[in-house]
């Protein structure tokens, strides 16, 4: 009988493909689902996407004024080099070789790359500049505003890794190297990750000439933990949770998934082991909050039910941006 039970409303988890199960659901109530599932699957608009790449830049160009260039952090990518440049030619401040990089770049990508392809990519790299060149202007004096290096480091790395994570979130970059990269991508048969790596390791060696071998090891220790930071925060970003749910009342939990988190579930007849009892399996891919709320319900419902939670990053499927 469980088994006939659990086959009307098995369904696709995660997906937010609602149809009826058990006979909970309305055709309102579905209609709403599927609006929300589109929502939670779309783009951002134009507005909250400005307003996110202007957020993510300016961290960055914070990072860059007032932690990398008065330590001399060269971690690599423009940054870097305008900051190795300003130190061979102190006349000049970071901001300006930074426009000139920049404008660089973006004229390589116009000759080699589709128009399309680089359109927010060079929009980026002059929003860049202009950040870097206004907090320049606001905190001129080019001395670190905590006089501890390895605290420095720390919001070096940090905040343009966090900027690199929002910004990549909707889909844009922070342009510069990112427009190198394209471009070798496209013309030459050379590996992206390796030829940009040996890039920032070449300007990491050319700071620890120029600053001496402390500051050249706090840039190796920079270079590698942006890598980890930025990885670390676009997995934190799309961090999803994966909900399994035993428990005496499955079509409770049913209901309160569909109806009140407007979630799917995936239902799937199994048996205990250890009890020799049929059951029914409730998977569902909820948000941190939803994952919360179902969790106090289940346990407000049933205090013997057995629930896992498991952390994931990557779903594909309606209503999850994931990798779509």
């Amino acid at each position: 009988m469980a088994m006939e039970e659990a086959a009307e409303p098995v369904q696709s988890a995660g997906a937010d493909e609602v149809v009826p199960m058990s006979g909970c659901q309305t055709n309102e109530e579905a209609e709403r689902a599927r609006r929300l599932a589109e929502k939670r699957s779309s783009k951002p608009g134009r507005t909250r996407f400005l307003i996110t790449l202007n957020i993510g830049i300016i961290l960055t160009a914070i990072a860059i004024v007032l932690f990398k260039a008065p330590n001399g952090f060269a971690f690599g990518g423009t940054s870097g080099l305008s900051i190795v440049l300003s130190k061979i030619f102190p006349t000049m401040p970071v901001s300006a070789f930074m426009w000139v990089i920049n404008a660089i770049l973006v004229a390589l990508g116009l000759v080699f790359l589709p128009r399309r392809a680089v359109g927010w990519s060079v929009a980026a790299s002059f929003l860049l500049s202009l950040y870097v060149s206004l907090f320049e202007w606001i905190f001129p004096s080019g001395i670190t505003i905590t006089g501890d290096m390895w605290l420095d480091l720390c919001f070096a790395v940090i905040l343009p890794s966090l900027g690199s994570a929002i910004v990549f979130d909707i889909g844009a970059s922070t342009g510069g190297t990112d427009i190198l990269a394209m471009i070798l991508n496209r013309r030459s048969s050379l590996e992206i990750g390796k030829a940009l790596m040996a890039v920032d390791v070449a300007i990491v060696v050319v700071a620890a000439i120029l600053y001496g071998p402390r500051v050249g090891l706090y840039c190796i220790l920079g270079l590698f933990a942006k890598t980890l930071v930025v990885d670390g925060a676009i997995e934190s970003l799309h961090l999803r949770k994966v909900c399994t749910v035993i428990c005496k009342d499955p079509h409770a939990v049913e209901r309160y998934i569909v109806k009140t988190l407007n979630r799917s579930a995936t239902i799937t007849p199994g048996y205990g082991v250890y009890s020799g009892r049929r059951v029914m399996q409730i998977m569902s891919v909820l948000s941190r909050r939803e994952a919360r709320r179902l969790r106090l319900y289940v346990r407000e419902i049933d205090p013997d039910a057995f629930m896992t939670i498991v952390n994931s990053s990557e779903i594909i499927g309606r209503g999850f941006r994931g990798l779509n």
